[in-house]
């Protein structure tokens, strides 16, 4: 993450994040170079190990989603947990225990090898970052497949509304907040937002345009003063990386798909699988369908 303190336009958070994602894509590209690229080709770049950094940026027009993978016996639990709280958790899929396959968002793409990077938890600790989690899966595990603010962007950009972590060839940054999550069985915890720049003239753009895709967590969940929600330094994301906040613009923030993870630290299940934060699945969804 930049820990520079840059001057106004950003250039030395920039110049940083672009030589460490380099070595995650090939050819040294970033991104957003995949921007028109399709899903399924993407995703067989991601199989083969081809791709291993964030998706923000990918495959303009589609969907992207976040994933929890849990043992059966917390799989009620987790489905009426994301039911309660769907700003933060709003499901796209939802898979028959043990399969690897998605059927529906992504007809085909595997679980365990097609998202670029994965966490493992065990008893609610971090205990591993993987490329692929083939070695781990087990015919009890149910995977949920969650709307990612990622698949708004692109209606952001076409309303003319900067995104910076595309901008800056970085991650998202992502916080925890005093929000708090609705209890379900076993699961509890507070909700985490991402976090987007925008010049103050543009939010209520900004606002309309997330607000029409509440699959993907909809409008913003809250606009400025982030310690009103428990954040106390934007500079120190406690997921993805910093971005820049430049003059005349303010800090809006959305739910996130990272809650889950938040979400399962606190609650301590014995085994879960994830995303690692901004490394989606990229799922053949075009974005104009989650409107309707």
């Amino acid at each position: 993450m930049c820990k520079e303190k840059e001057k106004n336009d950003g250039t030395a958070c920039k110049k940083e994040a672009v030589k460490k994602r380099t070595a995650e894509y090939p050819g040294n590209k970033t991104a957003a170079d995949y921007a028109d690229e399709k899903p399924e080709a993407v995703r067989r770049l991601i199989r083969s190990g081809q791709i291993t950094g964030e998706t923000s940026g990918m495959c303009n027009g589609y969907a992207q989603a976040n994933l929890v993978v849990l043992p059966r016996d917390k799989a009620f639990d987790f489905l009426l947990f994301a039911v309660r709280n769907p700003r933060a958790c709003p499901l796209l899929e939802v898979t028959e225990a043990g399969e690897r396959k998605l059927k529906k968002i992504a007809p085909g793409a595997d679980i365990a090898t097609d998202i670029p990077r994965y966490r493992i938890y065990e008893n609610g600790v971090l205990t591993g970052e993987y490329t692929e989690v083939s070695d781990f899966w087990r015919p009890d595990l149910v995977s949920f497949l969650i709307g990612c603010s990622f698949s708004f962007e692109g209606e952001l950009l076409q309303a003319d509304i900067p995104v910076r972590q595309i901008e800056e060839h970085c991650n998202v940054p992502m916080y925890r907040t005093n929000i708090p999550c609705e209890s379900a069985g076993i699961f509890h915890g507070s909700m985490v937002v991402s976090m987007r720049p925008i010049p103050y003239a543009l939010v209520p753009r900004a606002v309309l345009a997330t607000g029409a895709m509440p699959k993907v967590h909809g409008a913003p969940i809250h606009i400025g003063a982030p310690e009103a929600i428990g954040i106390s330094d934007l500079d120190k994301p406690d997921f993805g990386d910093r971005v820049t906040v430049k003059e005349g613009e303010v800090p809006v923030f959305w739910p996130c798909g990272v809650t889950p993870q938040a979400v399962v630290m606190a609650s301590r299940p014995d085994f879960c699988i994830t995303h690692s934060p901004g490394h989606m699945l990229l799922t053949d969804v075009k974005n104009v369908t989650l409107k309707y």
